[in-house]
């Protein structure tokens, strides 16, 4: 049989959302690359998704239904069928609603797929069932309101019009692990003479591609933009005119705010000399186009929406904002191009039902509520690895009378606690149409193989448990694609002109998003500084959870190229390119400890101990320690991941992780 070949879409989370091409033999992906055709990413893919079938195909992969045989983390389980493991779930289920409610069954998921359909399908179906509704904001739901409070609804620029600019501030982001397709147009504005500044708490990757790096204390980028609008206040360089005109508030910040942060008490707060705050200062005010990536790992603090919000104001004292090229870009908005209360069906709720914040799962498992957390129904996330203060989650899962069941791929941390473990498709294994938050780009994705083993996609589980619980909506007995259909059936201003047969064909197609910020959709009209609505009406410098926490090392639970949050841990291939589950220090910290480079460590604090390879490294300065990746505790050289450092608070709005904002110290294994 000739191998063909099918377009479809990298479905994990990254703001890139790639085109690819798959090549299929039979019923098998046998390669997958990029797609030249799409105009973001242009043919290109990380590394993570260059050897995708790897993944699709694994000797990993899950394929029939499990029922648990062993204890609870013994990952002993007992083959079922489909009929057996849906009656099963079906049966607890109705006794659990019996006796508590429904609110004792709580749902799990995050981002393991992004597709709509796919990433969504759950929700009517709990929301039918009257369980417990999940708050997602474990991702940097800080940095939408810190740029909400400022900017409102304004829709943020092309990700590409960084290719104008001629200062660019790579600001809180390593891009080559998270945003590799937006370095192309990086890329493009040096080699019009841009400079390139990276804001980082330690020398990413990305530091290669910049002109310049500034190192800067952890949770303190907030009071560095502050620095920088006190300079350009002083020293006249503010574009009066804009200001006067298009942005709320800028007197009295300036007059009652701004003093208070001069370059000396900046330099104190920050660990950036005030010589390199007025050269920022100065270089920003000089750029024609200056243009900021706001990332999210600064926003994952107690203080990371005012952080957001402080330096979504930088661009309006120069009148960045509107300047093509310039301005200030977190992510694109793009969730008003589909009608997505067709897929989420709020309208199912008979009535509202209570939130458990998805940061705060080992609490909720752990803690007595009321109703009590009876039953955790998993899908495309793994919260025994991901989620903040692991000791707790798995605390949780071990629970003798908490009824677990996981719709994965292969066997996580979370499915070794789970009662049934049901087998889950792949995004090439599945239809979906997707749309980005890096881009304005939409795409459809068809089934390109059948289902390995008998794997089922999260639309057709549903489907199943609806059924086996009576629910005779007719919502339920459509199929995913008839979804899609219906949902490019109904009118959206932001698809209005779109070319339907490129989307129907599986490429990407562009929204007509306007990414004009002269126009800002606040309740004022105006940017605002001035933000009544706010708790903190003037932006100003709060301080991190761990100002003044008890323990030495700020820790960074930061991104690795090499994989995503926990995601590609089946893949031999990339675990062997991260080497080991690595602590990078400082030599002057590892030295004070007695460590050497190489040895295994324990970091520890008050929620837990991780064990480490100690990586002894330049790139981190001294009072920070840097774990790059979620490892799976399969990979460990100890019981636990890093997220067992890391605890439950939230951020200042948002309700948002706080992952960077923990203390450890560190000592000989």
């Amino acid at each position: 049989m000739t191998p063909t070949i099918h377009r479809s879409v990298c479905p994990y989370d990254c703001p890139d959302t790639c085109g690819l091409l798959v090549e299929v033999d039979g019923d098998r992906a046998v390669r997958v690359s990029g797609d030249p055709d799409h105009p973001f990413t242009r043919g290109t893919l990380c590394s993570k998704m260059n050897r995708y079938e790897l993944t699709v195909h694994s000797p990993r992969r899950l394929r029939t239904p499990l029922l648990r045989s062993g204890p609870k983390g013994s990952g002993t389980f007992t083959p079922i069928t489909w009929e057996e493991a849906v009656e099963r779930i079906a049966s607890r289920w109705r006794r659990i609603v019996a006796e508590h409610g429904g609110e004792a069954i709580l749902p799990y998921s995050y981002a393991g797929t992004m597709g709509l359909i796919q990433r969504n399908s759950g929700h009517p179906f709990f929301h039918r069932l009257g369980a417990s509704r999940l708050d997602r904001t474990i991702c940097s739901p800080a940095k939408s309101a810190g740029w909400k409070a400022v900017m409102g609804e304004t829709p943020t620029v092309d990700p590409d019009e960084v290719a104008d600019s001629d200062l660019v501030i790579l600001w809180g982001i390593n891009a080559a692990a998270t945003s590799v397709h937006f370095m192309h147009g990086v890329g493009a504005a040096k080699r019009s003479g841009a400079r390139v500044w990276l804001i980082d708490t330690y020398r990413t990757p990305t530091a290669g591609a910049a002109d310049r790096t500034i190192l800067i204390r952890p949770g303190s980028d907030g009071a560095l933009a502050l620095g920088i609008m006190h300079i350009l206040q002083r020293d006249g360089l503010v574009d009066r005119e804009f200001v006067s005109t298009r942005v709320q508030g800028y007197g009295e910040f300036a007059a009652t705010i701004l003093p208070e942060y001069g370059p000396e008490r900046v330099a104190a707060l920050t660990g950036v000399t005030s010589m390199v705050i007025e050269e920022l200062a100065a270089a920003y005010a000089g750029a024609a186009a200056p243009f900021i990536r706001l990332g999210s790992g600064l926003t994952r603090y107690g203080n990371g929406a005012m952080t957001a919000r402080t330096i979504a104001c930088l661009p309006a004292l120069v009148g960045a904002y509107g300047t093509k090229g310039g301005g200030c870009f977190p992510d694109t908005a793009t969730g008003g191009a589909f009608a997505m209360t067709e897929v989420t069906r709020e309208d199912f709720m008979a009535r509202p039902t209570r939130i458990i914040n998805m940061n705060r799962l080992g609490e909720a498992l752990t803690s007595p509520g009321e109703p009590p957390v009876m039953s955790l129904y998993v899908y495309h996330s793994n919260p025994a690895a991901i989620a903040p203060d692991q000791n707790a989650i798995i605390r949780g899962l071990s629970r003798d009378d908490l009824f677990t069941v996981v719709h994965e791929r292969f066997m996580t941390d979370t499915a070794r606690y789970a009662d049934i473990v049901l087998p889950a498709t792949s995004s090439l294994e599945q239809s979906d149409i997707y749309r980005s938050y890096g881009t304005y780009l939409v795409q459809r994705a068809r089934r390109v193989i059948p289902p390995v083993g008998e794997s089922r996609s999260n639309w057709e589980t549903f489907s199943l448990l609806a059924a086996a619980l009576g629910f005779d909506d007719p919502f339920f007995r459509q199929s995913a694609d008839e979804l899609i259909d219906h949902l490019l059936a109904l009118p959206s201003p932001l698809r209005s002109g779109i070319d339907l047969q490129r989307l129907g064909e599986g490429r990407a197609v562009r929204l007509a998003a306007a990414t004009d910020q002269s126009r800002f959709l606040t309740p004022s009209g105006k940017i605002e500084i001035f933000n009544p609505a706010e708790p903190e009406p003037y932006p100003r410098f709060l301080p991190t959870h761990e100002e003044h926490g008890a323990y030495p090392l700020r820790l960074m639970t930061a991104p690795t190229p090499h994989g995503l949050n926990a995601s590609f841990n089946e893949r031999d291939d990339l675990r062997e390119k991260q080497g080991a589950m690595k602590l990078k220090m400082s030599g002057e910290d590892a030295g004070a400890r007695n460590l050497v480079d190489g040895e295994l460590v324990t970091a520890w604090n008050d929620l837990g101990e991780v064990a480490f390879r100690l990586e002894v490294s330049p790139a981190v300065p001294p009072g920070i320690a840097v774990a790059e990746g979620v490892w799976w505790i399969e990979f460990a050289p100890g019981e636990r991941t890093v997220n067992a450092l890391v605890s439950q608070r939230l951020t200042d709005r948002g309700h948002g992780s706080t992952f960077y904002d923990n203390r450890i110290d560190v000592r000989k294994r």
